[in-house]
């Protein structure tokens, strides 16, 4: 168990002292998701009310017995 720790950890420490063209883009995909949070945000604000509405009545018509 011990010599399997410490090969992760030279993995990892390899891993990450490496300039691996494949890590990807940190700051972009920090961009996408707050981008994603805003847009979630600018549909929910308004319609809110129309959007409990639908999934109260979506969850309604599972749950009710015929």
């Amino acid at each position: 168990m011990y010599a399997w720790t410490l090969a992760a950890l030279a993995a990892l420490a390899d891993r990450l002292r490496d300039d691996d063209p494949e890590r990807g883009d940190v700051p972009g995909w920090v961009m996408i998701t707050v981008m994603t949070a805003a847009l979630v945000l600018a549909i929910l604000v308004p319609f809110r009310a129309a959007i409990v509405e639908a999934v109260s009545n979506a969850l309604d018509s599972v749950t009710s017995a015929p």
